[in-house]
């Protein structure tokens, strides 16, 4: 059976300077992966190198059977492929509504429709529509974020630290949200970058361990309440 999902020896980096060093990753249809590891291991060189943003040097990325290591973004976007960047990255300037048609763009469906379903999932949302996403909260732009990409209805989402100056009632809503998403679509995947423990714990099924650009390990999500595992291979406290 094929991944959804298939990252053969995978290598990148920024200019001459190296950071992925050869990674191989397989994720299935429906599966919620998590990638953990400290600063600078290159967490976020993989999700931009898969979604486009950074090109690889070496290696091969298959995506639903596709080859998409020499593709745009866009053209990796049409295949079904969404990235929330770490930062969140929206437009500030433009109202929630204009964001989210924005992230519309990438999809075959009729705009409104495509709003109405992610507003369906994201019912805070609905009453910020008229306002700027810069006057957001950090989670409020955090849940607009998420909601842009899922408006293009990608098969695959590559979330970049989600967490990161979100307050927790958010961290909790993220997690409801992505749960309820989940349930009801079974085929919705999820490759997670994050170093909030529990937020990766509550929902990825099986976590693998980042390291100086390589994959070091694969531990199950449960393994994350092991203080000794979490100290020996990742260094972090919950």
């Amino acid at each position: 059976m094929t991944s959804l999902l298939e990252v053969t020896s995978l290598k990148s980096g920024y200019g001459l300077v190296p950071i992925l060093t050869g990674i191989s990753i397989a994720v299935e249809a429906g599966e919620f992966v998590g990638i953990l590891g400290h600063n600078g291991m290159g967490k976020t060189t993989l999700l931009r190198t898969l979604m486009g943003y950074l090109p690889a040097t070496e290696g091969t990325i298959q995506f639903g059977g596709a080859d998409l290591t020499r593709l745009a973004t866009h053209q990796r976007a049409r295949h079904g492929l969404g990235l929330v960047p770490q930062g969140r990255e929206i437009f500030p300037t433009l109202t929630v509504l204009d964001n989210l048609r924005i992230g519309c763009a990438m999809s075959n469906r009729d705009e409104k429709a495509a709003v109405d379903v992610v507003l369906s999932d994201f019912p805070r949302l609905k009453r910020l529509l008229d306002r700027p996403g810069g006057a957001l909260s950090g989670g409020e732009q955090q849940l607009l974020a998420l909601a842009r990409c899922l408006c293009a209805d990608p098969k695959l989402v590559l979330l970049d630290e989600p967490t990161e100056g979100v307050q927790p009632s958010i961290i909790d809503e993220i997690i409801d949200t992505l749960t309820a998403l989940r349930e009801k679509r079974p085929d919705f995947t999820i490759v997670l970058v994050e170093q909030n423990l529990d937020f990766i714990a509550a929902l990825s099924q099986r976590v693998m361990i980042i390291q100086k650009g390589a994959i070091t390990r694969e531990i199950a999500a449960t393994d994350l309440a092991d203080i000794e595992i979490v100290g020996e291979f990742v260094g972090f406290k919950h």
